[in-house]
């Protein structure tokens, strides 16, 4: 397990950065507050667990290649996305609301997960690129899997608390309503932009 370390630097860089989940993560802690948003963060993580057994057994290589399958899932994808950012962009400030709204469920964090491609890419290539266990490629994705767990839960909670706290520091409405809207575009752009660029 020479390449343990530089592994789960990778996997903290990717896991943390920017892109569709954690910035619906972070919209999610805005707009719910941190322990309404656990739910929808759970169904990440179990999205980014999906993920990885795809990935290590080649299902997500031998589906993608499938006639349409790509084109569908990401039309799938961003059609989720889209309706997500509305929902986002539309929650009243957490100090107007009266009764609590709904927040999203543990289903809307595993589909979230499921459509963001970054998390394929990001898999794809922590899981191409190192090698923790010589030989046995079964252990190796186990591993990698397992080791992948620690940053995966430190990266969504992390986006989940920034967002609570950015909330809970802007106390009006309009100024919530704010964050609210750019945590919708942010989600759109992080999703798009890839696919232009």
């Amino acid at each position: 397990m020479h390449e343990l370390l530089p592994f789960l630097l990778a996997a903290l860089a990717l896991t943390a950065s920017p892109g569709p989940a954690n910035v619906s993560l972070a919209a999610m802690g805005a707009a719910f507050g941190a322990r309404r948003s656990l739910a929808y963060q759970a169904g990440s993580v179990a999205g980014m667990v999906v993920i990885m057994a795809v990935t290590a057994s080649g299902l997500a290589a031998l589906l993608l290649a499938l006639p349409g399958v790509r084109e569908a899932a990401v039309v799938a994808g961003l059609a989720y996305i889209l309706w997500l950012a509305w929902r986002i962009a539309t929650a009243p400030p957490r100090s107007a609301v009266a009764v609590p709204v709904q927040p999203p469920t543990a289903l809307g964090g595993l589909v979230m997960q499921l459509a963001n491609p970054k998390a394929y890419a990001a898999v794809a290539a922590l899981f191409s690129g190192f090698v923790l266990i010589e030989g046995d490629p079964l252990a190796d994705a186990f591993w990698k899997s397992l080791v992948l767990l620690g940053p995966i839960l430190f990266a969504t909670t992390l986006w989940v608390h920034l967002g609570a706290l950015l909330a809970r520091l802007a106390k009006r409405p309009r100024l919530q309503r704010w964050i609210n809207g750019s945590f919708a575009v942010l989600l759109v752009a992080s999703t798009v932009v890839p696919f232009v660029t």
